[in-house]
């Protein structure tokens, strides 16, 4: 018997059509992925079998859970299946946890919730449970932890935790490993992989990657703008995939891109032996304080002209090395030089050297001010220049920066709203060159793209490099990606570089265990010809 059937689902908010016809059926134990690009409609399938649509929206057509319609049932009733029937995973779950409930707490809420004859005591017994199934166990993540004290990875887990503690009959997971890194990712798919198999649980999947789905569904459906384009077993559809759409994602999804040479080895940016300690609280009352070696005696040269990948677990150090760089966070051990010149002098950032750096961060959209037009946005770095361009000047080095990353003139007077994820990162592209920056670092700058637009990004770089001889580091946990758009790359564990080498060599023939790992865990598409029969 079906578990839940969605027959001619049609979405309309205020008017404007959002889903067209769609049609999706999930067995139990079955593992069903809907991928496609930001805007397709997979989130909003998702919402409409949990009936949290947004405000104005109408649909029409069947949900069935069972012999269940879910278009026709209240909202008390529906609040009922929430959680006992239907769990959801939501993208980011550090705003589906509650910061100052404990964990224990909010697992053992979503049971109370469903059933108030269960006292607080054996409620948290079942969430300790819970928390072992999804690889929490007491002895190392006591229930009286809160989500900041947790990595993204365990944070999620806890997220799956509740979604999964009253058993549901189907688990709706949407974007659930966008934001993590391989291993995690890998690890939390397995994780929902096994709880659909273990619990014969329906298993809905949104993705827009394909790549994460292909070894794990059962099925994909592939969406684009509102509408099934093409579906099918997964094998069979990666093997034999007819529509234009689907081709261009799996195409996508393996998309390579050819760097110019690198010019010859003239050093620029020198990092010798450079640790960076944090103060840890104190654990009694008149105990002293303790440290935490973020980056523990890091050392490379990066050349002129050259790309350098970073690659590495969350909380490997990647960021506060980045920081270092930057001049945002002083070193306790070794030196950082800019073209001979250190970062720091004394207790200060060398705003002489900081002017020669620019960064481009994972989320354009958080690192604009929404009230100001393109035009002020990237001019910002104009600040660090002692005579910064004016007038007509001023209006040419815009429109320069804004052609160079795709864009028109024109689109100087508008703001960052008016334009899409691919068109606001091409924006924060253009900032950071309009000085022509000796180095540009990438902080997982295309990690939230769409597969289609991330190969946008990728091909404006190669161009970028040819008509600018770019310098920078590239930091990031997609490893498909560093591999495609650098010509060295750094591993780094625990605070520190455990392997370095050029990106191919590396990836070919990694020597360390931890290398061997990551890559192990990377999601890869097959070739066309590769697909099993």
């Amino acid at each position: 018997m079906t578990l839940l059937s969605i027959t001619n689902l049609s979405i309309a908010i205020h008017a404007y059509p959002i889903l067209h016809d769609v049609t999706i059926c999930v067995d139990p134990g079955e593992i069903v992925a809907v991928t496609g690009e930001s805007g397709s409609g997979k989130s909003m399938t998702a919402l409409a079998a949990m009936q949290l649509l947004p405000k104005g929206a109408q649909a029409t057509g069947h949900i069935m859970l069972g012999d269940q319609d879910l278009l026709k049932l209240s909202e008390q009733d529906l609040c009922n299946i929430r959680g006992n029937d239907i769990g959801m995973v939501f993208q980011e779950p550090m705003t589906a946890l509650n910061p100052v409930q404990t964990i224990g707490d909010q697992v053992a809420e979503t049971i109370r919730v469903h059933d108030r004859s269960v006292s607080r005591r054996d409620a948290l017994a079942r969430a300790a449970e819970t928390l072992e199934r999804v690889g929490l166990p007491q002895a190392k993540f006591p229930l009286r932890r809160y989500p900041h004290e947790l990595s993204g990875g365990q944070r999620q887990r806890v997220v799956i935790a509740m979604a999964i503690a009253l058993r549901p009959r189907l688990l709706i997971a949407d974007e659930p490993t966008t934001a993590l890194d391989v291993t995690t990712q890998a690890q939390i798919l397995d994780l929902l992989k096994s709880l659909a198999k273990a619990d014969n649980m329906g298993l809905l999947m949104i993705s827009h990657d394909l790549a994460v789905v292909a070894d794990m569904a059962d099925r994909i459906i592939v969406m684009r703008k509102g509408e099934i384009v093409e579906q099918g077993e997964t094998q069979t559809l990666l093997r034999e995939m007819r529509h234009p759409y689907t081709q261009m994602l799996f195409a996508a999804s393996n998309h390579k891109v050819a760097l110019p040479a690198a010019p010859a080895p003239t050093p620029l940016l020198d990092v010798q032996n450079v640790s960076r300690d944090y103060r840890l609280p104190r654990t009694t009352v008149f105990g002293s304080p303790g440290t935490f070696r973020a980056v523990d005696n890091v050392s490379f040269t990066l050349q002129r002209g050259e790309r350098l990948g970073l690659v590495g677990e969350s909380g490997c150090g990647k960021s506060t090395l980045t920081r270092a760089i930057l001049g945002l966070e002083q070193v306790q051990g070794g030196t950082i030089t800019l073209d001979g010149k250190p970062v720091f002098t004394g207790n200060k950032p060398n705003l002489a050297v900081r002017r020669k750096m620019q960064v481009v961060f994972q989320d354009p959209f958080g690192s604009f001010n929404p009230r100001h037009r393109v035009d002020r946005l990237i001019t910002e770095p104009f600040h660090l220049l002692a005579d910064p361009p004016k007038g007509t000047a001023r209006d040419d080095a815009i429109a320069e920066a804004l052609t160079a990353v795709g864009l028109t003139p024109d689109d100087a007077q508008k703001y960052i709203h008016e334009f899409s994820g691919g068109q606001r990162q091409r924006i924060a592209i253009a900032r950071a060159l309009i000085i022509r920056p000796d180095l540009i670092l990438f902080d997982e700058a295309v990690s939230a793209l769409d597969v289609s637009v991330r190969a946008q990004i990728l091909d404006l770089l190669a161009d970028l490099c040819k008509a600018y001889d770019l310098t920078y580091l590239f930091i990031s946990h997609d490893l498909s990606v560093v591999r495609t758009i650098t010509d060295r790359v750094l591993v780094m564990k625990s605070g520190q570089i455990i392997e370095q080498g050029d990106t191919e060599t590396v990836f070919e023939t990694p020597q360390h265990p931890y290398t061997q790992a990551l890559l192990a865990a990377a999601p890869v598409l097959p070739e066309l010809g590769e697909v099993d029969p």
